[in-house]
């Protein structure tokens, strides 16, 4: 439900594309996805700047187009923030990455399938010839959690792509993340004799999920994404032996590889060629995060990397409001 009625409202629409990029993905995931474009009021989007919205776990694209009770969807945000003049126009993009597995983290992965691939060689590229819009040096990227850590990577990875990102929340410092997660995700797991196979089948047919075992879920679609073990069961395999829970360390370094503060060693640098680069985590942040955004913070300032770093004090969940503070950022920095 909007907030205010009187500014213009731009459109929603729709494209989709047939996805080689995630045809790999050993999930069963469809390959052609939909992609939900916010166009500003009174523009056919040409020659503006891009955004992309890559959501958190659980969500795919569309969610943030959704009509929301008592609050805003990301496009009558944008409506509002454009309209009052807060920030440029702009078009923004949200496309639909989600997977049988709960989720995404914006990879390339032999067993969830290759998103990072998906989002520069087919989504982004789609949009723009679509409408027009983004290009070298006037594309950005922002999302919170899963998404927050996907616009971070893409940041590390990408600096020549992507011009401007925020990260809300992301994952990142995985030590302290998942410490305890492994055992707890054992536990959902032996409840079904200790098969992963009969805890995905026996979650899949329930009418009404248990949180507890959405979380394991998340924790399975993580080994998916930074250890895929493609002749395993959706290939899932787990850093931890199955029974007592001692860290198996090689495949504990797969993970840690993908931690974005470990990657800064490698890509930190590139950093430098963002115009924009946004980081934020709640104070009480229920999963730990808030240690790695200051970690983050803490490096990229030792590393003479321009960027802005907010806490607000609030936790992990129900924070879109802070688009608020972040977007026109970014779409000044690639309207300049």
């Amino acid at each position: 439900m909007r907030k205010r009625h009187d500014h213009p409202e731009g459109r929603v629409e729709t494209i989709w594309v047939d996805s080689r990029a995630v045809a790999n993905n050993v999930l069963g995931a469809p390959t052609r996805r939909r992609i939900d474009v916010y166009i500003p009021h009174g523009s056919d989007g040409s020659g503006l700047p891009l955004l992309v919205d890559i959501v958190g776990f659980t969500a795919g694209g569309p969610a943030h187009t959704n009509w929301k009770n008592f609050g805003e969807n990301v496009p009558e945000r944008l409506d509002r923030l454009i309209g009052s003049g807060e920030m440029p126009p702009v078009v923004c993009a949200f496309p639909d990455c989600f997977t049988r597995l709960g989720g995404n983290q914006y990879v390339n992965s032999a067993a969830m399938g290759n998103w990072d691939d998906f989002l520069l060689q087919e989504a982004v590229p789609a949009v723009e010839k679509a409408y027009g819009c983004g290009g070298d040096g006037r594309r950005g990227l922002f999302g919170k959690s899963s998404g927050g850590y996907g616009a971070m990577v893409h940041a590390l990875l990408h600096p020549d792509f992507w011009s401007a990102t925020a990260c809300y929340s992301g994952d990142m410092g995985f030590e302290l993340m998942f410490a305890a997660d492994f055992a707890e995700t054992l536990r959902r797991i032996d409840k079904h004799g200790g098969s992963i196979e009969r805890f995905i089948e026996k979650f899949e047919n329930e009418n009404k999920p248990d949180g507890k075992d959405i979380h394991a879920l998340m924790i399975l679609a993580m080994a998916a994404t930074y250890d895929p073990a493609p002749e395993e069961f959706l290939g899932i395999r787990l850093p931890v032996t199955m029974d007592t829970c001692e860290r198996i360390e090689e495949r504990w370094a797969n993970w840690m590889k993908w931690d974005p503060l470990e990657m800064l060693d490698e890509h930190g640098e590139g950093l430098k060629k963002l115009k924009a680069l946004w980081i934020e985590c709640g104070d009480v942040d229920q999963y730990n995060l808030l240690y790695g955004a200051r970690r983050m913070t803490k490096r990229l300032t030792e590393m003479g990397v321009p960027h802005t770093y907010e806490e607000f004090p609030d936790n992990h969940s129900g924070i879109d409001y802070r688009m608020d503070r972040s977007l026109p950022v970014l779409a000044k920095a690639l309207t300049g």
